[in-house]
């Protein structure tokens, strides 16, 4: 098998083990930079026993550098601009209006719900989950803290008039 052969189908395998820890156009590109250093810097390397080991270690320290790199330049923290809400140039008033009074309603709802259903209410609204609530609670089991969250939004829901929308 000639050289050219070999790096064709190298490259396909190489392709394969950086798509598997980068997204798929980094690994395109450190494919690209790995393909570049054997054809230059290891052109005297032909037996595939020896380009197989080699290119997978130069794989290994192009993928490292390259997260030593992106976290260095903090562009694993951006944002991208079309993930950005816009601004809303003004809020209709009609919508604040109802958004004040549904808030107005659930705020006195909650208050009338009893020390135990604010309290699951408040840990959701923490974003703990049904397990750590149980453990938080000392709740016995899991399905009874799904029986008490079941119970509590709908005494939630009787508390606002039977709708979560309408004002009754």
């Amino acid at each position: 098998m000639q050289r050219d052969e070999i790096l064709s189908r190298l490259r396909e395998r190489i392709l394969g083990y950086a798509a598997s820890h980068l997204s798929r156009d980094a690994a395109e590109d450190v494919v690209q930079e790995v393909m570049l250093l054997l054809h230059t810097k290891y052109a005297q390397v032909g037996a595939i026993e020896e380009l197989v080991p080699l290119s997978l270690q130069i794989t290994r320290f192009k993928i490292a550098g390259l997260r030593r790199r992106t976290y260095r330049r903090g562009e694993n923290t951006q944002v991208s601009v079309d993930d950005l809400p816009l601004a809303d140039p003004g809020a209709d008033p009609e919508e604040c209006a109802e958004r004040r009074e549904l808030l107005d309603r659930l705020s006195a709802a909650l208050a009338k719900l009893g020390p135990r259903c604010q309290e699951m209410i408040r840990l959701k609204l923490q974003g703990n989950t049904f397990g750590e609530i149980q453990r938080i609670l000392g709740a016995g089991s899991i399905n009874t803290v799904y029986t008490w969250d079941f119970r509590c939004r709908k005494e939630l829901l009787d508390q606002m008039g039977g709708d979560w929308k309408a004002g009754k």
